[in-house]
């Protein structure tokens, strides 16, 4: 657990960055572009490069066997490059530099998020994965409340605070990972690079893997939508200021935080597919009631309980996809979550930003909710439980 603690500063950097990027990049481009369409259309740019890059790199991160490992070298030359092109972000001088710095800094993004991510289930045994997918991402949840917390006050002070913050914790959280996790001594049972057999993605497409791909795209599609738009919907249509919007983000985060290390435990106890259908049930019911919400305060506790339905969902559902497969093949696996979880955020924004363009903010929770509809269908067609072979024998024993 103390490696898997550690291993959370990689979470932890991504995930402020990350929140960062949806919370005030959008306020960058509402300057120069005044329909919501583009506006998400332009945010989306990230997630071309993780369709058409990060599972390759994932993949690529299999084959990989340099002296520091498989995955680290990754991180050693993708973490420096990004934090180098956030700086730049906010010192944007026009349309075309703002996006030319955002370009550069989601392909620096995209080659180490799939290694980082695939460290995970690396350096921990099969039964202890969702526990620690608890684990990280509760230091994930930490970098998003930092991010909407600090962050909105930072970027109230100038809007480049936040990012040169999130630079320099990107920088730290490199160190303690390369100091902390040597590959070579920390991977539980590593197949040599000659002996791992040829991963084919067509292989891993099975029914119950496709099924829960599904369920995973609609909860994205309604996540990616609320998470990137927010801010201009708590600004156009709740009349807040930029700050008091962002902010509102923290309640989201921090009750995701709370609940990230009980959910894996609970995924790990009942089987990942039960705590996820409760998360997808609680978060359609949770987005269908926020346009009630006319004040702050009630806003705040909604947005508090869907980050709680989130942790269900979100800590349950990485684990659920890598322990379908084989553990040759966590790195394929890691990309083909991730190519799911990027197509969703390529298709939302641009759509949600669309409908909005039509029907005004006021449309974006119910689109969140439907999206959200949509998922649980997909995930009641699962039939796996989510339970890895170490946990269902032990409760099979216990029985006995």
């Amino acid at each position: 657990m103390k490696k898997t603690w550690l291993l959370g500063f990689g979470f932890f950097s991504i995930s402020i960055t990350w929140a960062l990027y949806n919370a005030f990049v959008p306020l960058f481009l509402d300057t120069y572009v005044h329909k919501a369409s583009l506006i998400g259309f332009l945010m989306t740019i990230n997630s071309y490069f993780a369709v058409f890059f990060q599972p390759w790199i994932g993949n690529l991160s299999d084959k990989t066997n340099t002296r520091f490992g498989r995955r680290m070298p990754y991180l050693m030359f993708g973490m420096p490059l990004a934090a180098l092109f956030m700086v730049l972000v906010p010192f944007h001088t026009s349309l075309i530099t703002l996006i030319l710095f955002m370009v550069l800094m989601d392909f620096a993004m995209s080659i180490y998020r799939s290694p980082t991510i695939a460290l995970m289930p690396d350096i921990t045994p099969d039964h202890q994965r969702t526990k620690a997918n608890g684990i990280i991402n509760f230091m994930g949840g930490i970098g998003g409340i930092l991010a909407f917390g600090v962050g909105s006050k930072l970027y109230g002070t100038n809007p480049a605070f936040p990012f040169l913050a999130a630079a320099a914790i990107t920088l730290l959280s490199l160190l303690i990972l390369v100091r902390s996790i040597k590959e070579k001594r920390d991977v539980i049972s590593p197949v040599p690079v000659e002996k791992r057999p040829k991963i084919k993605w067509r292989g891993e497409l099975d029914r119950t893997t496709v099924l829960l791909l599904a369920a995973i795209f609609f909860w994205f599609v309604s996540y990616q939508g609320v998470e990137t738009l927010f801010t201009l919907y708590g600004k156009h249509h709740m009349g807040l200021s930029e700050k008091d919007s962002a902010f509102s983000l923290t309640f989201f985060s921090l009750f995701f935080v709370l609940f990230a290390i009980p959910s894996g435990w609970l995924g790990n106890r009942y089987g990942k597919r039960k705590i996820i259908m409760m998360g997808v049930i609680g978060l359609f019911l949770t987005f269908a009631a926020v346009p009630l919400a006319k004040g702050l305060l009630l806003l705040r506790i909604l947005l508090a309980i869907g980050g709680i339905c989130w942790a269900l969902i979100n800590i349950n559902s990485y684990p659920f996809v890598v322990s379908i497969g084989s553990e040759s093949s966590i790195g394929t696996r890691t990309g083909l979550y991730y190519l799911i979880s990027s197509l969703a955020a390529i298709v939302s924004p641009p759509l949600l930003g669309w409908i909005i363009d039509q029907f005004g903010y006021g449309s974006l929770f119910i689109y969140a909710s439907a999206s959200m509809l949509l998922a649980f269908v997909f995930i009641l067609l699962v039939k796996h439980d989510g339970k890895s072979a170490a946990i269902a024998k032990e409760h099979a024993q216990a029985s006995v």
